[in-house]
């Protein structure tokens, strides 16, 4: 998964990483702004604060599924490379199916938790800004990684059945 996909999903990812790091942008314009009214000693941007607490959801949020789609995420491989060299294709595919897995309870633990935020309404606290639109975006994203990771963990199954892989255990 190491080449750039040309798939819905590589584009979809790319544009998830792209808004997200827009979003890292902008709150580094306003970092900027704020401390030079500060140093100005002009009065500061208010629920500044609140605006990062809510985006830094969305940028984090969206390095996840570029991250798993191209196979930037950590794993262990010393049991593939020393112990069991013919088995590390089979490795991959489980390692995969684990990461699947994770990202799954992630992305339900994400509908769960913005789900309570929206019913208890909860605000920022500063300018009382409702949280759960912004945090329904950051779960929109995360769950982007779980077709995604089962795209990977496909690509890693397909990887398998090839003869040039199971031999040399290359992904």
């Amino acid at each position: 998964m190491k080449t750039q996909d040309e798939s819905w999903l590589g584009r979809l990812t790319h544009r998830v990483v792209v808004f997200g790091f827009s979003g890292l942008v902008v709150i580094g314009l306003f970092t900027m702004l704020d401390a030079i009214l500060r140093h100005l000693n002009l009065p500061r941007i208010p629920g500044f604060g609140d605006l990062g607490e809510v985006v830094f959801a969305i940028v984090i949020a969206s390095c996840f599924p570029a991250g798993l789609r191209n196979d930037q995420n950590i794993r262990i491989t010393l049991l593939g490379d020393r112990l069991a060299p013919g088995l590390k294709p089979y490795l991959e595919v489980l390692q995969s199916a684990l990461t699947l897995a994770v990202f799954t309870a992630i992305a339900v633990q994400f509908v769960l938790m913005t789900w309570d935020l929206q019913i208890h309404h909860r605000v920022t606290s500063t300018i009382e800004m409702p949280v759960a639109p912004w945090w329904w975006i950051a779960t929109a994203i995360m769950s982007i990684s779980v077709p995604v990771q089962a795209g990977v963990m496909v690509a890693r199954w397909r990887d398998l059945r090839t003869p040039s892989t199971a031999v040399n255990g290359s992904n």
